[in-house]
């Protein structure tokens, strides 16, 4: 409470005092009502432990300055227009945490939340220069703070020591907040110089203290109610003079209720309900409204106090309401005493600390001189122009840095070529050597992050270059967020200009669902990038693009092996090939005839058994078995041979094999064929040696896989 009434006071003050003689009085209630409405609702319906809502600074900002704009425009019920303008703000606060907005809010780039927060710390600033000096109202700024002879030294005075005894007091002692110490020091010095001059010390027609609050003697209630009786005389006018302001104000009172919470989170390892808080927030500010009384939010000063004095749930942000009510009802004659330059010395160092001076440092380097001027802008549109025009600028700032760190960053995660990286499908020696010399045909970009009108052209100049040399342009988008229409005709025109040169464009793993709730496949067929003629093609995973681009490859080369052709014979098998017949022979006494139908599981993970299959015909899927997701680790093809890890250890299946078209296969027994190696020593050493050869052969291409993915 001790942080938070006297900043409350000087933010009413500094709103209502734009409305003209003899409203500071009426300024520093509405601050006072609105710390003890704040603090008495706000936990109640909020539910962050140990934050502490007062009126703040952002809200005086957007509240003075619309104050200052209503007066010149001449509008009837200026107070009543405030009050509206809070009501409004915190309805929309409310909305904000039904609808879910408390995660969109925390998501606003920090250049924009520390650019706006500085050019509200320098309009405070701005603002309170000349009550610190005492120049009279109606003075031009720049004439009055550039002409000493009219500066008031009693004012200044007053206002220099509170700033100097808030700065040094932190160093002297924590056990009383700075903000009470610096006004104690301005009362005692205002006090000490009325002793010498009398006419210091009257409170009525006394322009360097606030004055009595009820000057017109009017009770509280009959004027709250006369505010809100007025409402009636209200036009379209004037409700658009306050629509934007509340928009403004309901987000800036969420930011920083949000700031508030999440550095409360960090102190106290806990995690607020952002949601929540909103509507907690948003029913306080109604309720301070509907009393007359500033809005405001969950405050960094008073939390921190809060915190550090022991504060562990909400009764303490209770509490502070409670002492608040209690502190007004026992001192409320006093307040007409304060001196509005002690107030203005107050708020002084609250913009000194509020304006970040660090961002400077943004300066030194080339990445971050965007993200200064981004802060610049927004603070040179809030004094230039006002706080309003100021939040519009931050959000098209907002909506540059989100396309410029897009751009910033590759879209392409990884670049291969088809010499370089395979499919899944194992190919014979004599089909890796055709792939190795014609795979470079093929150019594989697995892509990420968002492609739309931001990235498009960026990904267009990196295919670019491979256009002209490739006939196959796999894109693997499984790591895609999502794509504009912009990006999609991007795509529609890489098509066309591989059509030209009878290429073709496949896309892979597309997601399901994007983020967005975007069907990348159904907006694809809706736009009429994929056709069933047309020369773009959709596949489910990267390696069956791969592989159909292989397939292409070694059609173009005639060797491109059909798994339903005629079986094949022991001798046509590659890894017994040039075997002569008495050796084809005695392996064939050792191998049995298996045939399987689509879809068949020819051996589990953990089966036992010690065989080596040779395939005669058909396809099968080497998968190793995942939660709830499957790996799939090789497919091999008519002449291949697999289960060979079995066989060589006698260990249990270490993945599922799977037919994936009608199969038939040699089954060689590991036990038989040792019983034949036994009679003809000769044997075994013919096949272990072409087996340490094929597996030789495999290990190499993964090795060169390894290599050209490090690489990528």
């Amino acid at each position: 409470m001790l942080v938070a009434l006297p900043q409350s006071i000087a933010f009413g003050v500094v709103i209502y005092s734009a409305l003209g003689p003899g409203s500071a009085a009426s300024g520093a209630m509405a601050g006072i009502l609105g710390a003890c409405v704040l603090g008495l609702v706000a936990p109640v319906f909020g539910g962050a432990p140990r934050l502490i809502s007062a009126p703040c600074a952002p809200a005086a900002a957007v509240l003075s300055a619309l104050a200052v704009v209503l007066t010149q425009q001449g509008a009837a019920n200026i107070p009543l227009l405030l009050a509206l303008t809070a009501a409004l703000a915190g309805t929309l606060q409310i909305f904000f945490g039904l609808i879910g907005g408390g995660r969109l809010i925390k998501y606003i780039p920090y250049p924009v939340v520390t650019g706006y927060m500085s050019g509200v710390a320098l309009l405070i600033f701005l603002s309170q220069l000349p009550v610190l000096l005492g120049i009279a109202k109606g003075t031009a700024l720049s004439q009055g703070v550039l002409s000493p002879s009219m500066w008031r030294w009693p004012a200044w005075t007053v206002g220099a020591a509170t700033m100097a005894v808030m700065a040094a007091a932190p160093r002297m002692t924590r056990a009383v907040p700075a903000a009470i110490l610096g006004l104690a020091a301005g009362v005692l010095v205002y006090f000490g110089l009325g002793a010498f001059h009398p006419e210091l010390l009257a409170v009525s027609g006394n322009p360097l203290v606030i004055g009595a609050v009820h000057a017109s003697g009017e009770s509280f209630f009959s004027s709250l109610s006369g505010l809100w009786q007025s409402a009636g005389s209200l036009g379209r006018q004037d409700l658009r003079l306050i629509l934007m302001p509340c928009l403004t104000l309901s987000l800036l009172l969420s930011m920083d209720t949000l700031k508030t919470c999440v550095v409360m989170d960090a102190l106290t390892r806990s995690r607020h309900q952002s949601n929540r808080e909103l509507i907690g927030q948003g029913m306080a500010n109604l309720a301070s409204a509907l009393a007359g009384a500033l809005p405001g939010a969950g405050t960094m000063g008073p939390t921190l106090v809060n915190i550090h004095s022991g504060g562990r749930t909400r009764l303490s942000g209770i509490l502070e309401g409670v002492f608040v009510l209690a502190a007004f009802l026992a001192l409320g004659n006093l307040i007409a005493w304060i001196p509005l330059s002690a107030l203005a010395g107050i708020l002084i160092m609250v913009a000194y600390r509020m304006f970040d001076r660090h961002s400077f440092q943004l300066l030194r380097q080339k990445s971050t001189v965007f993200d200064f001027i981004v802060i610049a802008s927004v603070v040179v549109v809030a004094l230039t122009v006002d706080l309003i025009a100021a939040a519009g600028t931050g959000l098209f700032m907002a909506i540059l840095i989100f396309i410029r760190d897009q751009i910033r960053g590759s879209v392409v995660r990884r670049k291969a070529y088809g010499n370089q990286t395979f499919s899944k499908q194992r190919r014979l020696p004599e089909e890796m050597a055709v792939l190795e010399k014609n795979g470079g045909q093929t150019a594989v970009f697995e892509l990420q992050g968002s492609l739309f009108f931001g990235t498009a052209d960026q990904l267009y100049s990196e295919l670019e270059p491979e256009l002209k040399l490739r006939r196959y342009v796999i894109l693997g988008m499984r790591r895609v967020q999502s794509v504009d229409f912009t990006a999609a005709h991007m795509l529609e025109q890489i098509g066309a200009v591989l059509a030209d040169r009878q290429g073709y464009l496949l896309l892979s793993q597309l997601p399901n669902q994007l983020p967005t709730g975007q069907d990348l496949d159904a907006y694809f067929h809706q736009l009429g990038l994929v056709r069933s003629s047309g020369n773009v093609k959709i596949f489910d995973g990267l390696h069956q693009a791969i592989e159909w681009a292989e397939d292409r490859i070694l059609a173009g080369e005639n060797m491109l092996r059909n798994a339903q052709e005629s079986m094949l014979e022991l001798r046509e098998i590659d890894l017994l090939r040039e075997f002569d017949a008495q050796t084809l022979e005695a392996i064939a006494s050792c191998a049995g005839e298996r045939s399987f139908k689509e879809g068949q599981k020819i051996f589990s993970q953990g089966d036992a058994g010690d065989e080596l299959f040779l395939i005669r015909r058909g396809r099968v899927k080497i998968i190793l078995p995942g939660q709830g997701l499957d790996h799939h680790l090789a497919t091999f093809a008519r002449g291949d041979f697999f289960g060979d890890m079995a066989f060589l250890d006698r260990k249990v299946r270490s993945a599922d094999a799977v037919a994936l078209a009608d199969t038939d296969i040699y089954a060689l027994s590991r036990g038989r064929f040792d019983e034949m190696s036994l009679q003809r020593p000769l044997l075994g050493l013919k096949v272990f040696a072409r087996l340490a050869r094929a597996l030789a052969i495999r290990l190499r291409r993964t090795d060169s896989e390894l290599g050209a993915l490090h690489e990528s």
